[in-house]
């Protein structure tokens, strides 16, 4: 594993802590939680990776640990949470110019026509 991905920052980790929910006592005891920063890293790690949930290497905790506390937190909410937090921080950092925005996009034709294909739809021959 390489060591960018063994830990999440100090930095990033001080601005998202605060957004994950609270953990609910047991007190009928059990086995100890896994850190959710160490949680995190292997979430990280497995979206910039592509591997499987059961590749996880075992430094971060075994695949369907991570994978339980991934569909917790996108049920909750939390990553849309920690998005806006980031996208606010970068934004002070690098003033980011908003006039428009472009995530992913690509544009192709459509032979066949559609409900929107232009300012006349039946005029598609000339």
């Amino acid at each position: 594993m390489e060591a960018k991905f063994a830990d999440v920052p100090d930095r990033l980790w001080k601005l998202v802590a605060p957004l994950l929910p609270a953990v609910a006592a047991r007190p009928r005891g059990g086995r100890p939680r896994i850190p959710d920063r160490r949680i995190l890293a292997g979430i990280v790690y497995r979206l910039r990776t592509g591997c499987q949930w059961k590749a996880l290497p075992r430094e971060f905790a075994a695949g369907s640990t991570c994978h339980d506390r991934f569909t917790q937190w996108c049920t909750a909410g939390v990553f849309h949470r920690i998005f806006a937090v980031l996208v606010r921080f970068y934004d002070v950092r690098r003033k980011v110019k908003w006039t428009w925005a472009s995530l992913d996009s690509a544009m192709v034709k459509a032979p066949k026509g559609g409900t929107q294909t232009g300012p006349n739809p039946t005029d598609r021959g000339k």
